[in-house]
């Protein structure tokens, strides 16, 4: 049972928070949120990327005024970290992705909303107010239904659309398997498709999570192993929205991100819940920022737990990390105050962590400030 932030006095550890939410929501969620694909060693690969790098502060340095934020794609993130999207938020808390995104808009923290929201997208996006918004899309293999969504997230106020690109299927996630717990095929996460037009209109009636055929249908299109690149003429063509790729990792797919006139891309391998055994996102950083060049925005994701490991990744070449496992542990112990919890913690960590290395902007990190353990 979800605690309520009156109850109990909410740690600033997040190892201690991972340890409260697993005893606040039922084994399924919470292996669901906290396992990896596999035996889950890219999974520990992303945290342990951190720990290969150290912060050489430089001192005497005038810190009194600090500035943590950075401005992309017209989108401004103060403390340079944004809200991953992570979907079926509903297992964790019954508000999922509504309180999520109401902590996220009290922080002034920007908020990636998942294609398998428990919510659909435009009521996560009232939910938000003004705070910045971005839509993360998986590509269908009903293309109808994917542009669908992305006209539906356009008209709701979202500023950019993020297309996650390595998932053409789903990881083999042994932990889920073993608990034989699949949030989707229990109908969590379908908001998204049973408020779509394109997706109602292919039904005598209104389509219900609680239809087994409904929720085989959307389990059928969800993903798309036949993508390529010249899929994303495609979503050029219905929108004027930026476009991120989201699970670069190759210095290739970087060139290719550039050459195909992409607007930013995401280093990240998912948490590790997809290929078991591949590279962390961290240790993929410094190459793939190489071949940017700065002509395009760097965001990475996977592994981020303290103010510590975004100046690292900045340091490397992201202009913004996204955090996602620690927010959903405050989600599940409790609700919107957990999250917000995690929040102010993170925001005040990375103003301390900024200060004490011994600048005083986002600017001012860059490789100079780090160096690899021996």
């Amino acid at each position: 049972m979800t605690r309520s932030i009156s109850q109990l006095e909410l740690p600033h550890s997040i190892s201690l928070l991972e340890e409260l939410a697993s005893k606040s929501i039922e084994k399924g969620p919470f292996t669901y949120v906290h396992s990896g694909a596999g035996n889950e060693s890219t999974l520990r690969a992303n945290e342990a990327a951190f720990e290969d790098w150290c912060i050489v502060p430089q001192y005497l340095n005038d810190v009194s005024s600090r500035d943590t934020s950075t401005t992309l794609l017209g989108t401004t993130f103060p403390s340079s970290f944004a809200l991953a999207p992570i979907g079926v938020q509903s297992i964790f808390h019954p508000e999922g992705e509504l309180a999520s995104a109401r902590a996220a808009a009290a922080c002034g923290v920007p908020f990636i909303a998942s294609t398998l929201s428990s919510y659909p997208l435009e009521e996560i996006a009232a939910n938000l107010g003004d705070t910045p918004r971005w839509y993360q899309l998986y590509w269908s293999n009903d293309e109808e239904m994917a542009i669908s969504m992305v006209r539906r997230a356009e008209k709701a106020g979202y500023s950019a659309i993020v297309i996650t690109i390595d998932t053409s299927l789903l990881g083999n996630r042994e932990r889920d398997l073993n608990n034989r717990y699949s949030p989707l095929k229990l109908g969590k996460g379908a908001a998204n498709y049973l408020y779509d037009p394109v997706f109602q209109g292919r039904f005598t009636s209104p389509p219900s999570a609680d239809d087994p055929e409904v929720i085989k249908s959307i389990v059928d299109i969800i993903f798309n192993p036949s993508l390529t690149w010249e899929n994303l003429k495609t979503i050029k063509e219905h929108t004027k929205l930026p476009i991120l790729l989201k699970g670069i990792l190759h210095e290739e797919d970087a060139r290719k991100a550039l050459l195909h006139g992409v607007d930013g891309i995401i280093v990240s391998n998912h948490g590790g819940r997809q290929l078991d055994g591949c590279i962390s996102s961290l240790e993929a950083l410094p190459s793939v920022a190489e071949v940017i060049q700065g002509n395009i925005p760097v965001l990475l994701d996977s592994g981020i737990r303290r103010g510590s490991d975004v100046i690292k990744a900045k340091a490397l070449g992201a202009d913004v990390v996204l955090l996602g496992r620690p927010f959903i542990y405050g989600l599940a112990t409790a609700g919107e105050q957990g999250v917000e919890h995690v929040l102010r913690n993170m925001i005040n960590d990375i103003d301390v962590t900024l200060a004490l290395s011994g600048c005083a902007s986002m600017n001012e990190v860059n490789s100079s400030l780090i160096r690899r353990k021996k």
